[in-house]
Protein backbone atom coordinates (compact mmCIF):
# COMPACT_ATOMS: atom_id res chain seq x y z
CA UNK A 1 0.00 0.00 0.00
CA UNK A 2 1.71 3.06 -1.09
CA UNK A 3 -0.88 5.74 0.80
CA UNK A 4 -0.36 6.21 4.21
CA UNK A 5 -4.39 5.36 5.77
CA UNK A 6 -3.39 7.03 9.16
CA UNK A 7 -3.89 11.21 8.26
CA UNK A 8 -2.14 14.16 7.94
CA UNK A 9 -0.69 14.77 11.98
CA UNK A 10 -1.89 17.88 14.16
CA UNK A 11 -2.46 20.66 11.58
CA UNK A 12 -6.29 22.05 12.41
CA UNK A 13 -7.97 20.48 9.30
CA UNK A 14 -9.53 23.48 7.58
CA UNK A 15 -6.31 25.25 7.69
CA UNK A 16 -5.45 22.82 4.90
CA UNK A 17 -8.65 24.11 2.97
CA UNK A 18 -8.49 27.48 3.25
CA UNK A 19 -5.50 29.86 2.63
CA UNK A 20 -7.42 32.42 5.58
CA UNK A 21 -7.85 31.83 8.97
CA UNK A 22 -11.18 30.34 10.83
CA UNK A 23 -12.87 34.05 11.74
CA UNK A 24 -12.04 35.53 8.10
CA UNK A 25 -13.20 32.25 6.48
CA UNK A 26 -16.56 32.12 8.68
CA UNK A 27 -17.49 36.15 8.67
CA UNK A 28 -16.30 36.32 4.61
CA UNK A 29 -17.39 33.17 3.06
CA UNK A 30 -18.59 30.33 5.31
CA UNK A 31 -22.84 30.01 3.51
CA UNK A 32 -21.55 33.12 1.04
CA UNK A 33 -18.91 32.61 -2.01
CA UNK A 34 -16.60 30.56 -3.32
CA UNK A 35 -12.87 30.11 -2.14
CA UNK A 36 -10.38 28.89 -4.87
CA UNK A 37 -6.95 28.40 -3.64
CA UNK A 38 -3.61 27.04 -5.07
CA UNK A 39 -1.39 24.51 -3.72
CA UNK A 40 1.38 27.26 -3.22
CA UNK A 41 -1.20 29.39 -1.09
CA UNK A 42 -1.86 26.06 1.32
CA UNK A 43 1.48 24.94 2.24
CA UNK A 44 1.06 21.35 1.05
CA UNK A 45 -0.66 18.80 -1.41
CA UNK A 46 -3.02 15.91 -0.01
CA UNK A 47 -1.11 12.79 -0.84
CA UNK A 48 -1.29 12.17 2.48
CA UNK A 49 -5.18 11.74 2.05
CA UNK A 50 -5.89 9.47 -1.12
CA UNK A 51 -3.64 9.02 -4.35
CA UNK A 52 -4.14 6.91 -7.58
CA UNK A 53 -3.00 3.98 -5.91
CA UNK A 54 -5.28 4.26 -3.73
CA UNK A 55 -8.45 3.81 -5.85
CA UNK A 56 -6.51 1.08 -7.20
CA UNK A 57 -6.56 -0.53 -4.06
CA UNK A 58 -10.23 0.07 -3.39
CA UNK A 59 -11.73 -1.13 -6.41
CA UNK A 60 -9.65 -4.10 -6.52
CA UNK A 61 -8.79 -5.75 -3.37
CA UNK A 62 -11.99 -3.87 -0.80
CA UNK A 63 -14.77 -5.71 -1.90
CA UNK A 64 -17.05 -2.24 -1.71
CA UNK A 65 -20.46 -2.25 -2.63
CA UNK A 66 -23.14 -0.18 -3.50
CA UNK A 67 -24.32 2.34 -2.58
CA UNK A 68 -20.65 2.76 -1.67
CA UNK A 69 -20.01 3.15 -5.78
CA UNK A 70 -21.15 4.83 -8.28
CA UNK A 71 -20.48 5.54 -12.41
CA UNK A 72 -21.72 7.99 -14.55
CA UNK A 73 -20.81 9.28 -18.42
CA UNK A 74 -21.79 12.32 -19.52
CA UNK A 75 -24.35 13.14 -17.23
CA UNK A 76 -26.19 9.92 -16.55
CA UNK A 77 -25.55 7.29 -13.88
CA UNK A 78 -24.89 4.01 -15.13
CA UNK A 79 -26.98 1.12 -13.61
CA UNK A 80 -25.20 -0.98 -11.09
CA UNK A 81 -25.23 -3.86 -13.06
CA UNK A 82 -22.71 -2.49 -16.20
CA UNK A 83 -19.57 -2.17 -12.97
CA UNK A 84 -20.59 -5.05 -10.32
CA UNK A 85 -21.02 -8.63 -10.08
CA UNK A 86 -21.22 -11.69 -7.69
CA UNK A 87 -17.99 -12.53 -5.71
CA UNK A 88 -18.15 -15.64 -6.14
CA UNK A 89 -17.70 -18.67 -4.10
CA UNK A 90 -18.16 -17.84 -0.16
CA UNK A 91 -19.04 -14.54 -1.56
CA UNK A 92 -21.94 -14.36 -4.02
CA UNK A 93 -23.20 -10.96 -3.15
CA UNK A 94 -24.38 -9.59 -6.66
CA UNK A 95 -23.87 -5.78 -6.15
CA UNK A 96 -20.15 -6.07 -5.92
CA UNK A 97 -17.32 -3.82 -7.63
CA UNK A 98 -16.43 -5.92 -10.63
CA UNK A 99 -12.70 -4.56 -11.33
CA UNK A 100 -12.64 -6.15 -15.11
CA UNK A 101 -15.95 -4.12 -15.59
CA UNK A 102 -14.63 -0.31 -13.67
CA UNK A 103 -11.62 -0.54 -16.24
CA UNK A 104 -13.69 -1.52 -19.22
CA UNK A 105 -16.38 1.54 -18.60
CA UNK A 106 -14.02 3.50 -17.38
CA UNK A 107 -12.10 3.11 -20.30
CA UNK A 108 -14.67 4.05 -22.38
CA UNK A 109 -14.69 7.43 -20.55
CA UNK A 110 -17.23 6.54 -17.58
CA UNK A 111 -16.42 9.09 -14.13
CA UNK A 112 -16.02 6.65 -11.07
CA UNK A 113 -16.87 7.54 -7.73
CA UNK A 114 -16.31 6.18 -4.72
CA UNK A 115 -18.82 6.98 -2.04
CA UNK A 116 -18.76 7.24 1.40
CA UNK A 117 -14.91 7.67 1.70
CA UNK A 118 -15.03 8.73 5.17
CA UNK A 119 -16.15 4.77 5.79
CA UNK A 120 -13.92 3.49 3.75
CA UNK A 121 -10.36 4.83 3.99
CA UNK A 122 -9.15 5.66 7.16
CA UNK A 123 -6.86 8.96 6.62
CA UNK A 124 -9.88 10.01 4.48
CA UNK A 125 -12.25 9.12 7.93
CA UNK A 126 -9.57 11.04 10.20
CA UNK A 127 -9.41 14.16 8.77
CA UNK A 128 -13.31 14.50 7.79
CA UNK A 129 -14.32 14.08 11.26
CA UNK A 130 -11.66 16.75 12.21
CA UNK A 131 -12.86 18.85 9.72
CA UNK A 132 -16.36 18.01 11.07
CA UNK A 133 -15.60 19.21 14.67
CA UNK A 134 -14.07 22.44 13.43
CA UNK A 135 -16.94 23.59 11.68
CA UNK A 136 -20.00 21.85 14.09
CA UNK A 137 -21.42 20.73 11.26
CA UNK A 138 -21.56 16.90 9.45
CA UNK A 139 -19.48 15.71 6.54
CA UNK A 140 -19.14 13.11 4.36
CA UNK A 141 -16.10 12.18 1.06
CA UNK A 142 -16.80 10.69 -1.95
CA UNK A 143 -13.92 10.75 -4.73
CA UNK A 144 -14.58 11.65 -8.21
CA UNK A 145 -12.47 9.43 -10.82
CA UNK A 146 -12.31 10.76 -14.08
CA UNK A 147 -10.75 9.63 -17.41
CA UNK A 148 -9.35 12.39 -20.02
CA UNK A 149 -11.10 14.53 -21.41
CA UNK A 150 -14.37 13.35 -20.14
CA UNK A 151 -17.55 15.34 -18.45
CA UNK A 152 -18.87 13.45 -15.58
CA UNK A 153 -21.86 15.21 -14.52
CA UNK A 154 -23.98 18.16 -16.02
CA UNK A 155 -23.98 21.38 -14.17
CA UNK A 156 -25.46 21.17 -11.39
CA UNK A 157 -25.62 22.68 -7.86
CA UNK A 158 -25.29 20.98 -4.30
CA UNK A 159 -27.89 21.17 -1.79
CA UNK A 160 -24.72 20.97 0.76
CA UNK A 161 -21.12 23.08 0.95
CA UNK A 162 -18.14 21.28 -0.51
CA UNK A 163 -14.35 21.65 0.02
CA UNK A 164 -12.84 19.82 -3.20
CA UNK A 165 -9.29 19.19 -2.89
CA UNK A 166 -7.44 17.55 -6.29
CA UNK A 167 -5.73 14.88 -5.62
CA UNK A 168 -3.90 13.63 -9.08
CA UNK A 169 -4.32 14.95 -12.55
CA UNK A 170 -5.91 18.68 -13.79
CA UNK A 171 -9.64 19.44 -14.20
CA UNK A 172 -11.51 22.10 -15.57
CA UNK A 173 -13.79 24.05 -13.28
CA UNK A 174 -16.21 26.40 -14.25
CA UNK A 175 -18.58 28.12 -11.39
CA UNK A 176 -21.40 30.14 -11.35
CA UNK A 177 -23.67 31.93 -9.07
CA UNK A 178 -26.87 30.21 -7.51
CA UNK A 179 -30.64 30.51 -9.13
CA UNK A 180 -31.39 29.58 -5.89
CA UNK A 181 -29.41 30.25 -2.73
CA UNK A 182 -29.16 28.08 0.16
CA UNK A 183 -31.45 25.60 -1.32
CA UNK A 184 -32.61 22.81 1.65
CA UNK A 185 -31.63 18.98 1.40
CA UNK A 186 -35.20 18.44 -0.38
CA UNK A 187 -34.51 21.30 -2.92
CA UNK A 188 -32.60 19.60 -5.63
CA UNK A 189 -31.24 21.19 -8.71
CA UNK A 190 -33.48 19.42 -10.52
CA UNK A 191 -36.19 21.70 -9.47
CA UNK A 192 -34.56 24.62 -11.31
CA UNK A 193 -33.57 22.60 -14.21
CA UNK A 194 -34.00 24.86 -16.65
CA UNK A 195 -32.77 27.85 -14.68
CA UNK A 196 -29.40 26.27 -14.21
CA UNK A 197 -28.65 25.00 -17.77
CA UNK A 198 -29.77 28.92 -18.48
CA UNK A 199 -27.54 30.27 -16.00
CA UNK A 200 -24.51 27.82 -17.21
CA UNK A 201 -24.54 29.88 -20.42
CA UNK A 202 -23.43 32.99 -18.71
CA UNK A 203 -20.17 33.49 -18.18
CA UNK A 204 -18.83 31.82 -15.49
CA UNK A 205 -17.91 33.50 -11.65
CA UNK A 206 -14.67 31.15 -11.38
CA UNK A 207 -13.16 28.85 -14.37
CA UNK A 208 -9.73 27.35 -13.08
CA UNK A 209 -7.98 24.55 -13.90
CA UNK A 210 -7.36 22.55 -10.95
CA UNK A 211 -4.13 21.06 -10.11
CA UNK A 212 -2.69 18.82 -7.44
CA UNK A 213 -3.19 20.35 -4.02
CA UNK A 214 -5.41 22.66 -5.63
CA UNK A 215 -8.69 23.22 -3.00
CA UNK A 216 -12.07 24.64 -3.51
CA UNK A 217 -14.42 25.95 -0.68
CA UNK A 218 -18.34 26.13 -2.45
CA UNK A 219 -21.13 27.24 -0.76
CA UNK A 220 -24.42 24.93 -1.40
CA UNK A 221 -26.50 26.16 -4.17
CA UNK A 222 -23.32 27.21 -6.63
CA UNK A 223 -24.00 26.04 -10.48
CA UNK A 224 -20.76 23.92 -11.00
CA UNK A 225 -19.26 21.53 -13.41
CA UNK A 226 -16.03 20.04 -14.34
CA UNK A 227 -13.76 18.02 -17.18
CA UNK A 228 -10.94 16.22 -16.68
CA UNK A 229 -8.09 17.42 -19.19
CA UNK A 230 -5.13 15.45 -20.40
CA UNK A 231 -4.97 12.56 -18.05
CA UNK A 232 -7.39 10.85 -14.77
CA UNK A 233 -8.48 13.23 -12.64
CA UNK A 234 -8.60 12.38 -9.28
CA UNK A 235 -10.25 14.78 -6.46
CA UNK A 236 -12.39 14.68 -3.33
CA UNK A 237 -15.32 16.30 -2.32
CA UNK A 238 -15.67 17.08 1.30
CA UNK A 239 -20.08 18.00 1.46
CA UNK A 240 -20.60 19.61 4.55
CA UNK A 241 -24.32 19.47 5.69
CA UNK A 242 -25.22 22.61 7.32
CA UNK A 243 -27.93 22.79 10.27
CA UNK A 244 -30.05 25.69 9.07
CA UNK A 245 -32.26 28.10 10.56
CA UNK A 246 -35.12 26.08 9.30
CA UNK A 247 -33.81 23.24 11.03
CA UNK A 248 -34.15 25.41 14.22
CA UNK A 249 -37.89 26.20 13.16
CA UNK A 250 -38.92 23.06 12.61
CA UNK A 251 -37.27 21.59 16.04
CA UNK A 252 -39.35 24.29 17.38
CA UNK A 253 -42.24 23.90 16.28
CA UNK A 254 -42.08 20.14 17.20
CA UNK A 255 -41.40 21.49 20.88
CA UNK A 256 -45.03 23.24 20.18
CA UNK A 257 -47.08 19.98 20.62
CA UNK A 258 -46.82 21.06 24.58
CA UNK A 259 -48.71 24.50 23.96
CA UNK A 260 -52.23 23.71 24.06
CA UNK A 261 -53.42 26.16 21.44
CA UNK A 262 -52.00 24.22 19.19
CA UNK A 263 -52.96 21.00 19.54
CA UNK A 264 -56.70 22.64 19.31
CA UNK A 265 -58.72 21.54 15.91
CA UNK A 266 -59.55 23.09 13.10
CA UNK A 267 -62.50 24.02 12.58
CA UNK A 268 -65.33 21.33 11.81
CA UNK A 269 -65.45 21.39 7.93
CA UNK A 270 -62.45 22.81 7.25
CA UNK A 271 -61.50 22.70 3.80
CA UNK A 272 -57.39 23.61 2.66
CA UNK A 273 -58.68 24.00 -0.61
CA UNK A 274 -60.46 27.42 0.82
CA UNK A 275 -57.73 29.83 0.74
CA UNK A 276 -59.96 32.11 2.41
CA UNK A 277 -60.82 29.58 5.05
CA UNK A 278 -56.77 28.38 5.47
CA UNK A 279 -55.65 32.29 5.83
CA UNK A 280 -57.76 32.99 9.40
CA UNK A 281 -56.17 29.57 10.45
CA UNK A 282 -52.49 30.63 9.50
CA UNK A 283 -52.82 33.89 11.39
CA UNK A 284 -54.45 32.26 14.28
CA UNK A 285 -51.82 29.61 14.36
CA UNK A 286 -48.53 31.93 14.07
CA UNK A 287 -50.44 34.54 16.73
CA UNK A 288 -50.87 31.11 19.45
CA UNK A 289 -47.30 30.26 18.77
CA UNK A 290 -45.73 33.92 19.09
CA UNK A 291 -47.83 34.64 22.68
CA UNK A 292 -46.79 30.89 23.42
CA UNK A 293 -42.98 32.36 23.36
CA UNK A 294 -43.48 35.70 24.63
CA UNK A 295 -42.23 34.34 28.02
CA UNK A 296 -38.57 34.62 28.88
CA UNK A 297 -39.44 31.17 30.80
CA UNK A 298 -40.98 29.60 27.51
CA UNK A 299 -38.26 30.92 25.42
CA UNK A 300 -35.54 29.20 27.26
CA UNK A 301 -37.73 26.02 27.32
CA UNK A 302 -37.66 26.09 23.42
CA UNK A 303 -34.26 26.56 23.13
CA UNK A 304 -33.34 23.85 25.61
CA UNK A 305 -35.77 21.83 23.38
CA UNK A 306 -34.10 22.62 20.40
CA UNK A 307 -30.16 22.25 21.50
CA UNK A 308 -31.70 18.92 22.24
CA UNK A 309 -33.11 17.64 19.68
CA UNK A 310 -29.79 18.92 17.54
CA UNK A 311 -27.52 17.32 19.59
CA UNK A 312 -29.26 14.03 19.06
CA UNK A 313 -28.86 14.71 15.24
CA UNK A 314 -25.45 16.07 15.67
CA UNK A 315 -24.80 12.71 17.31
CA UNK A 316 -26.15 10.79 14.75
CA UNK A 317 -25.06 12.60 11.60
CA UNK A 318 -21.16 12.40 13.08
CA UNK A 319 -20.84 9.46 14.44
CA UNK A 320 -17.13 9.03 17.02
CA UNK A 321 -14.12 7.62 15.54
CA UNK A 322 -14.25 3.94 15.58
CA UNK A 323 -12.92 1.38 17.61
CA UNK A 324 -10.75 -1.46 17.56
CA UNK A 325 -12.61 -4.37 19.86
CA UNK A 326 -9.53 -6.84 20.35
CA UNK A 327 -6.90 -4.11 20.97
CA UNK A 328 -9.22 -2.35 23.21
CA UNK A 329 -9.51 -5.62 25.97
CA UNK A 330 -5.11 -5.89 25.16
CA UNK A 331 -5.01 -2.54 26.36
CA UNK A 332 -7.70 -2.61 29.15
CA UNK A 333 -5.99 -5.41 30.25
CA UNK A 334 -2.52 -4.18 29.82
CA UNK A 335 -2.84 -0.82 31.11
CA UNK A 336 -1.19 0.72 33.88
CA UNK A 337 0.05 4.14 35.96
CA UNK A 338 2.10 4.88 33.08
CA UNK A 339 -0.15 4.05 30.03
CA UNK A 340 -1.59 7.08 28.06
CA UNK A 341 -5.30 7.15 27.01
CA UNK A 342 -7.00 9.61 24.96
CA UNK A 343 -10.77 10.75 24.90
CA UNK A 344 -12.42 8.46 21.64
CA UNK A 345 -12.72 11.35 18.82
CA UNK A 346 -15.95 12.70 18.28
CA UNK A 347 -17.55 11.05 21.05
CA UNK A 348 -19.35 13.95 22.65
CA UNK A 349 -19.94 12.46 25.83
CA UNK A 350 -22.03 14.24 28.56
CA UNK A 351 -20.62 14.40 32.09
CA UNK A 352 -23.84 15.18 35.07
CA UNK A 353 -22.89 15.51 38.85
CA UNK A 354 -25.76 14.17 41.14
CA UNK A 355 -24.93 14.23 44.79
CA UNK A 356 -22.61 11.06 44.91
CA UNK A 357 -22.28 10.40 41.56
CA UNK A 358 -20.50 11.16 37.95
CA UNK A 359 -22.74 10.22 35.04
CA UNK A 360 -21.16 9.85 31.82
CA UNK A 361 -23.76 9.82 28.95
CA UNK A 362 -24.11 8.45 25.50
CA UNK A 363 -26.73 7.78 23.21
CA UNK A 364 -27.73 4.35 24.99
CA UNK A 365 -25.61 4.23 27.71
CA UNK A 366 -24.68 5.55 30.82
CA UNK A 367 -21.91 4.94 32.84
CA UNK A 368 -22.22 5.98 36.74
CA UNK A 369 -19.02 6.37 38.86
CA UNK A 370 -18.25 7.35 41.96
CA UNK A 371 -17.93 11.27 42.50
CA UNK A 372 -14.47 11.11 43.73
CA UNK A 373 -13.93 10.33 40.17
CA UNK A 374 -15.27 13.82 38.62
CA UNK A 375 -11.56 15.59 38.24
CA UNK A 376 -10.30 12.38 36.64
CA UNK A 377 -13.33 11.57 33.94
CA UNK A 378 -13.05 15.34 32.91
CA UNK A 379 -9.37 15.28 32.60
CA UNK A 380 -9.83 12.14 30.90
CA UNK A 381 -12.24 12.88 28.29
CA UNK A 382 -11.12 16.60 27.88
CA UNK A 383 -9.55 15.22 24.43
CA UNK A 384 -6.01 15.62 25.73
CA UNK A 385 -3.41 12.81 25.79
CA UNK A 386 -2.89 12.17 29.48
CA UNK A 387 -0.70 9.55 31.90
CA UNK A 388 -2.92 7.46 34.12
CA UNK A 389 -0.62 7.99 36.69
CA UNK A 390 -1.40 11.71 36.57
CA UNK A 391 -4.81 11.52 37.34
CA UNK A 392 -6.52 13.22 40.79
CA UNK A 393 -6.73 10.13 41.96
CA UNK A 394 -4.37 7.11 44.25
CA UNK A 395 -3.04 5.15 41.37
CA UNK A 396 -5.17 2.00 42.41
CA UNK A 397 -7.87 4.43 41.91
CA UNK A 398 -6.70 5.80 38.73
CA UNK A 399 -6.20 2.88 36.53
CA UNK A 400 -9.41 1.39 37.26
CA UNK A 401 -11.44 4.39 36.24
CA UNK A 402 -8.98 4.27 33.08
CA UNK A 403 -9.98 0.57 32.41
CA UNK A 404 -13.44 1.22 33.05
CA UNK A 405 -14.09 4.10 30.80
CA UNK A 406 -11.40 2.01 28.52
CA UNK A 407 -13.64 -1.35 28.05
CA UNK A 408 -16.67 0.75 28.06
CA UNK A 409 -15.68 2.77 24.44
CA UNK A 410 -14.83 6.50 25.67
CA UNK A 411 -11.20 5.98 25.59
CA UNK A 412 -8.37 4.93 23.01
CA UNK A 413 -4.54 4.39 24.15
CA UNK A 414 -2.81 6.84 22.95
CA UNK A 415 0.20 6.79 20.62
CA UNK A 416 3.33 7.77 22.85
CA UNK A 417 6.88 8.24 21.17
CA UNK A 418 9.45 5.34 22.04
CA UNK A 419 6.47 3.16 22.70
CA UNK A 420 4.21 2.67 25.55
CA UNK A 421 5.54 1.72 29.17
CA UNK A 422 5.11 -1.43 30.33
CA UNK A 423 3.08 -2.16 33.50
CA UNK A 424 5.95 -3.29 36.46
CA UNK A 425 5.13 -6.34 38.53
CA UNK A 426 3.69 -5.12 41.43
CA UNK A 427 1.41 -3.35 39.09
CA UNK A 428 0.18 -6.16 37.49
CA UNK A 429 -0.30 -8.25 40.44
CA UNK A 430 -2.17 -5.67 41.79
CA UNK A 431 -4.30 -5.45 38.38
CA UNK A 432 -4.82 -9.30 38.60
CA UNK A 433 -6.57 -8.51 42.27
CA UNK A 434 -9.23 -5.81 40.89
CA UNK A 435 -11.81 -7.99 40.66
CA UNK A 436 -11.30 -9.08 44.10
CA UNK A 437 -10.39 -6.56 45.77
CA UNK A 438 -13.52 -4.13 43.99
CA UNK A 439 -15.77 -6.54 45.25
CA UNK A 440 -15.47 -6.75 48.39
CA UNK A 441 -18.78 -5.40 50.08
CA UNK A 442 -17.09 -3.86 52.83
CA UNK A 443 -14.61 -1.61 51.11
CA UNK A 444 -12.96 -0.33 54.27
CA UNK A 445 -9.39 0.64 53.82
CA UNK A 446 -6.71 0.31 56.35
CA UNK A 447 -7.24 3.88 58.63
CA UNK A 448 -11.45 2.45 58.75
CA UNK A 449 -12.23 4.71 55.60
CA UNK A 450 -14.21 3.77 52.92
CA UNK A 451 -11.86 3.85 49.78
CA UNK A 452 -12.25 5.24 46.64
CA UNK A 453 -11.25 1.79 44.92
CA UNK A 454 -13.99 -0.31 46.07
CA UNK A 455 -16.75 2.19 44.79
CA UNK A 456 -15.24 2.57 41.06
CA UNK A 457 -15.13 -1.33 41.03
CA UNK A 458 -18.75 -1.36 41.77
CA UNK A 459 -19.99 1.16 39.45
CA UNK A 460 -22.32 -0.42 36.81
CA UNK A 461 -23.44 1.07 33.45
CA UNK A 462 -27.62 1.52 32.92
Amino acid sequence: MTTDERGSGDRPALSRCVPVDRERFATEFWGRRPLFTRAADLGGDFSDLFSVDAVDELVSSRALRTPFVRMAKEGAVLPASRFTAAGGFGADVGDQLDSAKVLAEFGNGATLVLQGLHRTWPAVAEFSRRLAAELGHPAQVNAYITPASSRGFDPHYDVHDVFVLQIAGEKHWRIHEPVHVDPLADQPWSDHAAAVAARAEDAPAIEETFRPGDALYLPRGWIHSAEALGGVSVHLTIGVAPYTRHDVVREAVEHAADVAALRASLPLGFDPGDPAAVAPVVEQTVEALIEALAEPSARSAVAGAVADRLLRRKRSDSPPAPVRPLATIAAAEELSTGSVVVARPGLGANVTVEVETVTVRLPGKAIALPLAAHGAVGRLLDGRPVTVGELPLDERSAVVVARRLLREGLLALADEPGGQPSPTADEAEAEDEDEIDFADPAGVSSDGERSASADFGTATAT
